[in-house]
């Protein structure tokens, strides 16, 4: 993995981070859940209409996207009703760079380096483990657990899924363009039957996270989506999950979470793991 991608990665990250926070810290999530994927078209039109048309052998890869993406917000959304985001962001996170990792060596036959598999098991340990973090009425909640876990397999599908096709289509901008846009269409019409309220209320109530949110969210998706062409899909999916590590900044400055010695360690373990995984080829 070269400087350039380990930087755009961990930009992602933080970029994910900030949407993922807006999510979460709003009243209305699903109003906010729309608004940012809703919010992607402004700059998902600007990257269909500069960059060229995917290639015709990636397009069964950007429809299976489509639908695995679409599958990872609402059970996203669901978890965020649910639980805390120290809860579900940990597991639904923690549990992809796994998943992906089992998945690339022992099906897609590609060969890792036993110490970024050890990288891969620290940043999946490390953020795992936030999920013994106890709510503020010291219980834990296993409905959203399980809906987090549930996330973690949408993630490192498409995660699969988005890699392989990028790389087919010949632009990855033009791939994640197409997609992003397929996504925002599926959320209105999910919107219109499901919540017409949160959909009236987006151009008024929902416009900042509409900007800021959907923004951050495409920007770090392209950035996934090209670095899924320049190095193996394992490592990018681990190193993105380091995220975890903005959230709980976020959470501590901005919203005024309270800063445990279990989140301090965990988060500690995770960084731990993106240094070595950046380095271990240096």
């Amino acid at each position: 993995m070269s400087g350039w991608v380990f930087i755009a990665v961990i930009a992602a990250a933080a970029l994910h981070a900030l949407w993922n926070a807006l999510v979460k810290g709003g009243a209305d999530k699903t109003l906010n859940m729309g608004a940012v994927i809703i919010g992607h078209a402004p700059l998902a039109i600007l990257a269909v209409i500069y960059a060229p048309l995917p290639a015709p052998e990636s397009l069964p890869y950007l429809f299976a996207g489509l639908a695995l993406h679409f599958g990872y917000q609402w059970f996203l959304l669901r978890a965020y009703l649910l639980g805390d985001l120290t809860q579900v962001y940990p597991i639904a996170r923690g549990s992809a760079p796994l998943i992906v990792a089992l998945f690339s060596v022992l099906v897609l036959g590609v060969h890792l380096e036993g110490m970024e598999l050890l990288a891969i098991a620290i940043i999946g340990a490390g953020i795992i483990s936030l999920a013994l973090v106890r709510r503020a009425d010291g219980l834990r909640n296993g409905d959203a657990a399980v809906l987090a876990l549930i996330t973690g397999l949408f993630i490192a599908s498409y995660s699969l899924v988005d890699g392989l096709g990028a790389r087919l289509s010949g632009s990855s901008l033009a791939f994640f363009g197409w997609m992003a846009l397929g996504n925002g269409l599926m959320m209105t019409a999910f919107l219109a039957v499901t919540s017409p309220q949160s959909l009236r209320d987006l151009p008024r109530k929902g416009l900042p996270v509409f900007l800021i949110g959907g923004s951050a969210s495409f920007v770090a998706y392209a950035l996934v989506t090209w670095a899924f062409t320049q190095a193996p899909i394992a490592l990018v999916t681990a190193l993105r999950e380091t995220s975890i590590v903005f959230a709980l900044l976020i959470g501590v400055v901005f919203l005024k979470e309270r800063l445990s010695l279990m989140k301090l360690a965990s988060t500690m373990t995770t960084l731990l793991g993106a240094v070595l995984l950046r380095f271990i080829r240096s």
